[in-house]
């Protein structure tokens, strides 16, 4: 089944989903146009360009179906999307969609994404991150933090382990673990090596699968450098280049 041409231009801009025929659970959302939802269903190489996506859970996942005699159920959840909202669109269905093999959150979803009133109420009256802070950063999201006040999962999850430039981490001074657009925590990384077992023993979940990106040992930041960045309950971050997008790591002057 394809679309035909007049049909691709009436629908423009959609979001869709992949839903497994097996048990009804929705494992993919993406956006598209033309015939990039039928491509995605059949796990065609050409429809693997996406940012946010997984191949290696979604392409098993599309496989598993296959191999059981069945085809991926697509359903287009909205189309004739403005061009400026399909990013917002796609980002809210993401949201409500635990679980999914999308690798990544929905555009902008580490900082308005899902959050329940109290969390809304304490963002908004948190005080401002500086304006132009004085070192050299490295702003990491640690959205999957179930306790802010505990200090050492902060650590944990925020130094291990990440996709990024071993030279470029080592120019920071400080990295900040940001939850939902709130700094939660400041830390001084003394070394950066690769995500191996060996370098970070006391990580149970160190398998070495994620030897290619690298995490770091340090400190907790001197108490003037922490209360300067998360204060008594945490700082927003309000500068635009700063904010978590869809890159889980956004650096300052390094």
């Amino acid at each position: 089944m394809r679309f035909t041409e007049e049909v691709c231009e009436k629908l423009g801009n959609y979001v869709y989903r992949l839903i497994d025929p097996r048990n009804g659970e929705t494992f993919y959302v993406g956006k598209g146009r033309n015939n990039r939802v039928f491509d995605h269903a059949a796990g065609l190489p050409g429809a693997t360009s996406d940012n946010n996506e997984t191949l290696g859970a979604k392409l098993d996942r599309i496989r598993a179906i296959k191999n059981a005699g069945l085809d991926v159920i697509h359903v287009i959840h909205r189309h004739e999307i403005p061009d400026d909202a399909i990013f917002e669109v796609e980002a809210a269905l993401i949201d409500a969609y635990p679980g999914l093999t999308n690798i990544q959150g929905g555009h902008a979803s580490s900082d308005r994404g899902p959050m329940n009133h109290v969390e809304l109420i304490t963002k908004y009256s948190l005080p401002e991150l500086p304006a132009d802070p004085e070192h050299s950063l490295i702003l990491i999201n640690i959205n999957k933090l179930e306790d802010r006040s505990d200090r050492k999962a902060i650590y944990n999850l925020v130094r291990y382990c990440w996709r990024i430039s071993r030279q470029r981490a080592e120019a920071a001074e400080y990295v900040l673990a940001v939850v939902r657009g709130v700094v939660v925590g400041a830390f001084r990384p003394e070394r950066w090596m690769p995500a191996t077992p060996e370098n970070f023993p006391d990580i149970p979940y160190a398998d070495g699968s994620e030897a290619h990106r690298v995490g770091f040992v340090g400190t907790e930041a001197p108490t003037e450098v922490w209360e300067l960045y998360v204060g008594q309950n945490g700082k927003r971050v309000v500068q635009s280049e700063l904010k978590h997008i869809q890159n889980p790591v956004r650096f300052w002057k390094c």
